[in-house]
């Protein structure tokens, strides 16, 4: 505003001399003015562009802020969460530990006391819908004991190779145990789990019906509570 100011006074000097100037000598002394006035506005101009930019960026690293402190919040709620869960595994671990140091401990005290069948299709080693209602009702049976195991034990019949059946007895006994652990929650620590093949037939027969018996698991249930209430 002064620049212009100082313009028009110059302006104004020009003329009350009487009109002596001529627009050569006007423009000489105008110029220099001029020139100041559009430095000064380019000034203006660079210091509102340099100021928007500056708030973008402050705006920028408050953002910028807010994530690193919310991902160091998170990452600070997962380290709590991963100790938390340590700490319970620990503890399951030496209740587990003591468990097995007490059937360890105990075991001639351990009389069987219950015992299932589950019967398998043909080289098959999946549960069918009976043999899941029948692990139902032994899972029910073994929540009436305070100390106990449960002894798994598969089996084939004879047909196909002695490699075979082992290893077909085996995930046969490990699907009753997978059913138990995962849907019954049975501790895992009270299981023995065993692959027996095609020994021990409960019909030594080469028949149809006597082959349906043979593909079997056996579950024994073993308990110390009768030995234990005596003590």
């Amino acid at each position: 505003m002064k620049e212009r100011i100082a313009l028009y006074a110059v302006l104004g000097l020009a003329l009350v001399t009487g009109g002596c100037a001529t627009q050569a000598w006007v423009n000489q002394q105008i110029q220099p003015v001029q020139t100041k006035v559009d430095q000064v506005s380019t000034a203006q101009q660079q210091t509102a562009t340099t100021l928007d930019q500056t708030r973008k960026d402050q705006a920028r690293d408050e953002t910028q802020l807010s994530a690193t402190t919310e991902k160091a919040n998170s990452a600070d709620a997962r380290s709590t969460d991963a100790l938390n869960t340590a700490t319970t595994a620990d503890k399951k671990g030496d209740a587990n530990a003591a468990a097995i140091a007490e059937l360890r401990n105990n075991m001639d005290n351990y009389k069987s006391v219950a015992q299932t069948v589950v019967l398998f299709g043909v080289n098959k080693d999946t549960l069918t819908a009976d043999a899941k209602k029948t692990l139902d009702q032994f899972a029910a049976q073994v929540a009436s004991y305070k100390h106990y195991y449960v002894a798994v034990e598969g089996f084939t019949d004879s047909t196909g190779t002695a490699a075979y059946n082992d290893a077909l007895s085996q995930r046969r006994a490990e699907s009753v145990v997978n059913y138990l652990v995962g849907e019954k929650n049975l501790p895992v620590y009270r299981v023995q789990l065993v692959g027996l093949g095609e020994s021990k037939p409960v019909d030594p027969a080469h028949t149809h019906a006597a082959r349906a018996k043979n593909r079997r698991v056996e579950l024994t249930i073993f308990s110390s509570d009768a030995a234990m209430a005596g003590m």
